[in-house]
């Protein structure tokens, strides 16, 4: 009886020992109230192709290249774009003068000619009325014929028709253009316009620039390759934020809040935490991925959580494993402001 009382009192301390030296050598095990997850580090990618198909003329930058936003760093060919801008561009200037010329209305030079030629068809009017009038006497005296007094006839209404066109253009020339006219001619200035725009759009968008701070991952076409829409010409990993995947379970899922505080440690930097905050919490549950190890029984349901960190030096690589720490008094954070 006395050997069995040793025997347990020797696994009692043995346990309470290993506890001890557990919990010594774990501190993150360690019951401070603190929640911590383990996750793998994603990377935002970007896929950069152009918006219009032509064939690539540069390309300024190699796999594995850091770029800055804005940087530039492909270049389509603009041959055929340049011309089709100047032929538009020779089109908007014609009709810009013609609209000016319809608001200006007629020259005085131009009025001073129509009247001139009024005075001229009156004179022509009045003449053949003389000569109608004489044939006419004639007639009646028998010093004619009839023949004559119908030419004259036709003669003088030429004349009337004549005076009367002259009229008209001069009253014409005075008032100008109609206001349909002149909106006419600005509504197709306008269209040119709008043509020569979406030209120069696609002038601009000949070269492609990086959105953001980033790393060149992979370089899919070179100068020559025809460039689609469908086709990306470079894969950027954007260097920060990048953000952490993991899953907490669901009786832990009260715990986390949307821009709630957190860090994530690497085994490479131990020492190191990187900052952030949550991004994004799943509204559905799945079994935990066989990917992730927790604590948890692996078919106890979770929520996938992602945290946002900042590694500005890129050192957190794609796939990389972690564990994120959540402090209990963690409040939430602003996205992207700095020190997070």
């Amino acid at each position: 009886m006395r050997k069995v009382v040793i025997i347990i009192l020797a696994l009692v301390l043995l346990g309470g020992g290993g506890y001890l030296g557990y919990r010594a050598f774990c501190p993150e095990c360690a019951d401070t109230g603190a929640l911590v997850l383990y996750g793998n580090v994603d990377i935002r990618q970007v896929n950069l192709a152009f918006r219009d198909s032509e064939r690539i003329r540069d390309v300024l930058v190699e796999e594995g290249d850091v770029v800055e936003g804005g940087q530039k760093l492909a270049q389509l060919k603009t041959q055929r774009l340049e011309a089709q801008i100047k032929s538009v561009q020779a089109g908007v200037d014609a009709q810009k003068y013609m609209v000016i010329q319809l608001e200006n209305g007629s020259r005085p030079e131009e009025i001073r000619q129509a009247r001139a030629e009024e005075r001229q068809a009156l004179a022509e009017r009045d003449l053949t009325k003389r000569t109608y009038d004489r044939q006419s006497r004639l007639l009646k005296s028998g010093a004619n014929a009839q023949q004559d007094l119908d030419d004259a006839l036709a003669q003088y209404d030429v004349a009337k028709a004549r005076y009367q066109v002259a009229v008209q253009n001069r009253i014409l020339m005075e008032k100008g253009a109609r206001w349909e006219e002149i909106a006419s001619a600005k509504a197709s200035l306008n269209r040119l316009e709008a043509d020569l725009d979406v030209l120069n759009v696609q002038l601009a968008e000949s070269a492609l620039y990086a959105p953001t701070k980033a790393v060149v991952r992979s370089r899919n076409l070179e100068p020559g390759d025809m460039a689609s829409p469908q086709s990306p010409v470079f894969t950027l990993g954007v260097m920060d934020p990048k953000w952490v995947r993991t899953y907490v379970p669901e009786t832990e899922l009260g715990r986390i809040k949307p821009g709630m505080r957190g860090f994530a440690v690497a085994d490479s930097w131990p020492d190191r935490r990187f900052a952030g905050w949550v991004g994004f919490i799943s509204s559905t549950a799945e079994f935990t991925p066989r990917s992730v190890e927790t604590p948890e029984l692996r078919t106890s349901l979770v929520y996938e959580v992602r945290l946002n960190v900042h590694d500005p030096d890129n050192e957190l690589r794609l796939g990389m494993p972690v564990t994120v720490h959540f402090e209990p008094t963690a409040e939430p954070a602003m996205r992207g402001g700095a020190g997070d």
